[in-house]
């Protein structure tokens, strides 16, 4: 029987690992949230909670993301930038920003589906950060987005739209509400949420970038301005940096509570929860003062048990769990399912064998933002010579250990590492050989994303390689992975099968 939490507070981060650019709402007594998923798919995750603290994973509301031709191939920092979800008119709403292509729309009747096709709502390079209000006092619909200067030559503003209320199209051109260069010292002014509270239009909204910005907030008696803006949330005498971009939640007893992200290198963007209370001017005031919390009194909410998004896999009938995505759109063919436990991943033929970094059919989850031991067992079932199977740390640089069916036969454990700057992987360990192509991987994961690797081939774990340190990519934090690869040719390659994926506290000894 699992017990429900008593303890009076709880610990930031909440989510400690990259869920990044978090939006939140409550239907009810569950509260909901969605991340960024960029390249991945499926895409857009969808976690749930009772208590805000204790989060699951209970699906994603894009199974695909389109062109499907252009996400056939990975392209870790495109595809879902900054989604905002909300509940209107007994439906669930996902709005997003992609940056090549416009702002998108799924919505649902239930949070885990049906999520109907993705709605191309407004076409435009450079078009993020979305977010639409239904405003129940006047039935009109808004909606606000921010700008990405890679792709429009445009950043720091804010432009807002009326939307039709079906949440199907825009109903002009938009213009600028909120205008950063005006502001002394604001920049990079983006991931807008918007809100209707004590007959204000309040958007909330980071500055100054990733690493080192704050939170603003922006209030207006029209949804077109002008718009009065306070700094709201920032580091101060803390070691959050960057404390800003989330979405703002009130309880059914009335607290006022915020979830955030901050930026942590390898490990992405995390998530930190600071309660909200409002000051006499008016005002809210986030966190302590304005300065993040790393520990607080839990919200006024019925305790739950401890959760938190599932990581292990025992791979049944040869499904991967919902905490598994891949690094572009998947085919078919990729996986077998049948009767026992395990993974079978198919050994796909590709040109780009000599870099993981570049292969669509890497099955990937979030690497974890404390200490771990991660483990796999792995058997390689391929006979064809140069195929390959492993357990890989995914970033701009990458590595990984497995398994390799040499030209003379034998299955070799093998060790290998990519550069950031390199299109070629090098050994990072002398090969050796794997009786029966069968070895358990090992990666021990300590401070600063600073990574051990190891095998077993029967006869106890053995260290293997230099240190390495995992690296984010552009946008995303370093990835885990499991991939089976062959050379080009003609012909089934044959597969690799995973087994008993775990992670664990760290080993000692």
């Amino acid at each position: 029987m699992t017990v429900a939490r008593t303890e009076p507070t709880y610990r930031n981060p909440v989510l400690n690992a990259d869920w990044s650019d978090p939006d939140v709402i409550r239907v009810g007594d569950d509260f909901y949230l969605t991340a960024s998923s960029f390249g991945r798919a499926p895409g857009l995750p969808l976690l749930h909670s009772r208590d805000l603290v204790n989060w699951t994973l209970v699906g994603h509301a894009l199974q695909r993301l389109e062109p499907e031709a252009e996400f056939a191939v990975p392209r870790h920092d495109c595809g879902v930038w900054a989604p905002s979800l909300r509940h209107h008119d007994d439906r669930f709403w996902i709005f997003w920003g992609d940056p090549d292509q416009g702002i998108f729309q799924v919505n649902a009747p239930e949070i885990r589906g049906p999520w109907t096709p993705p709605l191309l709502v407004k076409a435009g390079k450079g078009l993020i950060d979305p977010c639409p209000l239904w405003d129940d006092e006047t039935g009109e619909a808004y909606l606000v987005h921010a700008w990405a200067k890679s792709r429009s030559g445009v950043k720091n503003r804010l432009t807002g739209h009326r939307m039709h209320p079906h949440g199907t199209e825009l109903l002009d051109e938009g213009e600028v509400i909120v205008d950063g260069d005006r502001l002394p010292g604001w920049f990079t002014l983006e991931g807008p949420k918007l809100y209707r509270h004590d007959g204000w239009f309040w958007i909330l909204a980071p500055a100054g970038g990733v690493e080192t910005g704050w939170q603003g907030a922006f209030r207006s008696r029209g949804f077109f301005g002008p718009y009065e803006e306070k700094v709201v949330l920032e580091q101060k005498d803390t070691d959050v940096n960057g404390p800003h971009q989330g979405g703002w939640v009130r309880t059914p007893s009335g607290e006022d509570w915020f979830l955030h992200f901050q930026q942590r290198g390898a490990y992405g963007r995390v998530v930190h929860l600071q309660p909200v209370r409002w000051g006499a001017d008016g005002w809210p005031v986030l966190g302590d003062d304005g300065a993040p919390v790393a520990v607080h009194r839990r919200p006024d909410l019925p305790p739950q048990p401890p959760a938190a998004p599932a990581t292990d896999d025992d791979f049944p009938g040869g499904r991967h769990g919902r905490q598994w995505t891949w690094t572009a759109n998947p085919k078919e063919g990729w996986t077998t399912q049948h009767s026992a436990d395990g993974l079978r991943l198919t050994c796909v033929r590709s040109a780009g064998a000599h870099d993981l970094r570049t292969l669509p059919h890497v099955l990937t989850q979030r690497l974890p933002g404390t200490p771990c031991t991660v483990e796999v067992e792995l058997r390689l079932d391929s006979e064809e010579p140069g195929a390959r199977a492993g357990l890989a740390v995914l970033g701009d640089a990458c590595r990984w250990i497995g398994l390799q069916r040499g030209a003379d036969g034998a299955v070799h454990l093998v060790h290998r590492f990519t550069e950031a700057s390199a299109e070629e992987e090098r050994d990072a360990d002398h090969a050796r050989p794997a009786p029966g192509g069968r070895a358990r991987l090992r990666v021990d994961i300590g401070a600063g994303a600073r990574c051990r690797f190891s095998y077993d081939t029967g006869d106890g774990f053995r260290p293997s390689g230099q240190v390495f340190a995992a690296t984010p990519w552009r946008w995303v934090g370093a990835l885990l992975g499991l991939v089976a690869v062959a050379p080009t040719g003609q012909g089934h390659a044959g597969a690799a099968t995973f087994t008993r994926f775990r992670i664990g506290p760290p080993a000692h000894g």
